[in-house]
């Protein structure tokens, strides 16, 4: 049996080790299209503040680490795919065979319709070579606009500012990670960066950038929809990322926004699976099928498609999505429903001047979502307790009153549920 994942990330890393595991007669290639060995982007800030150096994002640090398992890893680029013949059309190679495949692609940074954005010094903060760059350019005093406060874009953040460059981030919604904090916890995040020393614009769109300071020195002129410019030496794009699937046009597999997979993770041709940010697997809490483009669900993902491209039946049950952020220091999470559910519950607790903030959500007396700002202790339990939906009785009313009690409520809950199974053992 061939086994061939494209994809050198966490999912495609996870799955070739999972099934050199537990298939060790099999063949396994790993196809990755950078000409670097299989890295983590989550490891790029720490890279820009010189915490590691490049061998220190790399996903395995011993000398050898493929070969030594039995994994063949080629660095080239997949062009299309023959689902009939089952083979890959290479770019620089002959066509490569394969019995199983696995799609482990990816994302790519969305570059926004703005004019300008071709300009040297404008760079995004994906990919290894991204970070050489930006490095060169981002030097303490240097101005730095960056263009996007979601998840990567506040990673991006926290680098630049311990470079101690002079930094504005801009951002088009109403509040910083809008797609992982509401109105109070983003808005807290946005006072606490510029405490720090960092301006930041919500609400606020680059328009077009512009060769040239304001002088008519060097560097970059942004304009922005509020009429005011900014210069920089450097622009930084984190405006969102898209699905990996532009490749697969012809090959018969069905994509929406990502690749369209069942249960067990293989798409609609048999024999072809999807993994990661290019999969759009099944949502735990809502059970539609989404593209979740966070590590948690690529290592997930990775370790079920492998296992299934084995001959194993596992079925995906569905990935909570989850993320959990520091921001200068500041820590902010979220899990599952954090927005809230129709008809549910909320329960919600801050203390502003503090930063601390705390939301649970309920969908009768089960935890569907939460989030949390300036809490570290126990917000593990929270995913815990989404996770495995269990009915909180009496402690949904006591978490009403006083959100943080969320480790007496788990312990409370789980104990009752153990007492309760004895008793009916003993009968």
């Amino acid at each position: 049996m061939k086994h061939v994942i494209i994809g050198t990330g966490p999912a495609g890393v996870i799955a070739a080790e999972t099934l050199r595991k537990i298939q060790p007669d099999s063949e396994v290639m790993l196809i990755g299209d950078e000409p670097e060995p299989p890295y983590s982007r989550m490891a790029l800030p720490y890279y820009l503040i010189e915490k590691i150096d490049e061998s220190g994002t790399h996903l395995r640090h011993t000398d050898g680490h493929f070969d030594k398992q039995g994994i063949e890893l080629v660095q080239d680029r997949v062009v299309g795919i023959d689902s009939g013949a089952k083979t890959l059309s290479m770019e620089q190679r002959d066509p490569i065979s394969y019995d199983r495949l696995l799609l482990a692609t990816g994302s790519h940074p969305v570059r926004p319709p703005i004019d300008g954005m071709d300009l040297p010094g404008i760079h995004a903060c994906w990919t290894l070579e991204d970070g050489r760059n930006i490095a060169k350019k981002a030097r303490k005093g240097s101005k730095v606009v960056l263009m996007g406060a979601g998840f990567i874009g506040c990673i991006v953040l926290e680098a630049l500012a311990k470079r101690g460059v002079d930094l504005t981030v801009i951002e088009m919604e109403d509040r910083m990670v809008p797609r992982m904090m509401n109105q109070t916890s983003g808005g807290l995040i946005k006072k606490w960066c510029e405490a720090q020393g960092v301006a930041v614009h919500t609400s606020t769109r680059v328009e077009s950038i512009e060769k040239g300071g304001l002088l008519g020195g060097g560097g970059l002129r942004v304009n922005l929809d509020n009429g005011e410019t900014l210069k920089a030496d450097l622009v930084i794009s984190a405006t969102g990322v898209k699905s990996n699937i532009q490749f697969l046009d012809g090959s018969g597999i069905e994509t929406d926004t990502g690749i369209l997979v069942n249960d067990h993770l293989q798409s609609n041709v048999d024999g072809i699976y999807a993994a990661g940010d290019v999969c759009q697997g099944r949502d735990f809490s809502t059970g539609e099928y989404t593209v979740q483009a966070i590590q948690p669900t690529a290592a997930d993902h990775g370790r079920i498609a492998a296992m299934n491209m084995a001959g194993h039946d596992l079925k995906h049950q569905g990935s909570v999505n989850m993320n959990v952020l520091d921001t200068m220091g500041l820590i902010s999470s979220s899990y599952g429903l954090w927005m809230g559910v129709d008809g549910g519950d909320t329960a919600e607790l801050q203390d502003i001047e503090r930063y601390r903030y705390i939301s649970l959500q309920f969908q009768d007396d089960i935890m569907v979502g939460a989030q949390a700002l300036g809490l570290t202790e126990h917000v593990g339990v929270l995913r815990g307790l989404i996770q495995t939906q269990l009915p909180l009785g009496k402690w949904k009313d006591r978490l009403m009153q006083d959100p943080t009690r969320i480790m007496e409520a788990y312990l409370g809950t789980t104990q009752a549920i153990g007492h309760n199974a004895d008793v009916m053992l003993k009968a």
